[in-house]
């Protein structure tokens, strides 16, 4: 099999990101982004994807977090779609439910190529420590815009924003990790009707 591997570089006035990705990796990450929350999060789908990942972020945090998250979410699906190439051979779809105590969440992931995000989570405040929970969907909206996925995320329960934020992402991990698994009966095989994804 060929390396599924990418590196991107995004430098706009608002952020510089470095990305550098391995879909067949150990689950090995070096996460810097500047929020620290976010680097968190980032670790889970590092070890529930079982994919290498380093991401070094440096933005306008002076102003909010807002630019840094979303560029992170952009550079990531750009370094997804580069990696994953022309999606031959692989699974294509991914489902997840993973719970953390009271917490229960579920991710299904589509690797299409018709972006397509579908968020249906809610939280109990507005802030885990300084972060802004509503940047979790600017997030998954630049990842879902660039790496031309279709992705549904659904909290199906929960009490602390922790464990709820923390369930997605584990749960998204896990469903990449499905979808972007190579399928021995599809070696060299699109996985798809039409013929191209």
């Amino acid at each position: 099999m060929t390396s599924r591997t990418a590196q991107i570089s995004r430098d706009t006035l608002e952020t510089r990101i470095q990305v550098t990705l391995d879909l067949d990796g150990q689950g090995r990450g070096e996460l810097a982004t500047g929020v620290p929350f976010l680097d968190h999060m980032l670790d889970q789908v590092v070890r529930h994807g079982c994919i290498d990942l380093s991401v070094q972020a440096d933005g306008d945090r002076h102003i909010d977090d807002h630019h840094t998250v979303e560029d992170v979410g952009i550079a990531l699906g750009q370094a997804m779609a580069q990696a994953v190439g022309d999606k031959q051979g692989i699974r294509r779809y991914g489902h997840a439910y993973v719970p953390l105590d009271e917490a229960l969440s579920r991710v299904v992931i589509d690797f299409s190529g018709r972006p397509g995000l579908h968020y249906h989570v809610t939280y109990p405040r507005d802030r885990i420590g300084q972060f802004e929970v509503e940047l979790f969907e600017e997030f998954f909206q630049g990842f879902v815009n660039h790496a031309r996925v279709t992705l549904h995320l659904d909290s199906l329960r929960g009490k602390n924003a922790h464990h709820i934020a923390e369930t997605l992402f584990k749960a998204f991990g896990r469903a990449l990790r499905m979808a972007l698994e190579p399928d021995p009966r599809m070696q060299g095989i699109m996985p798809s009707t039409k013929g191209v994804l």
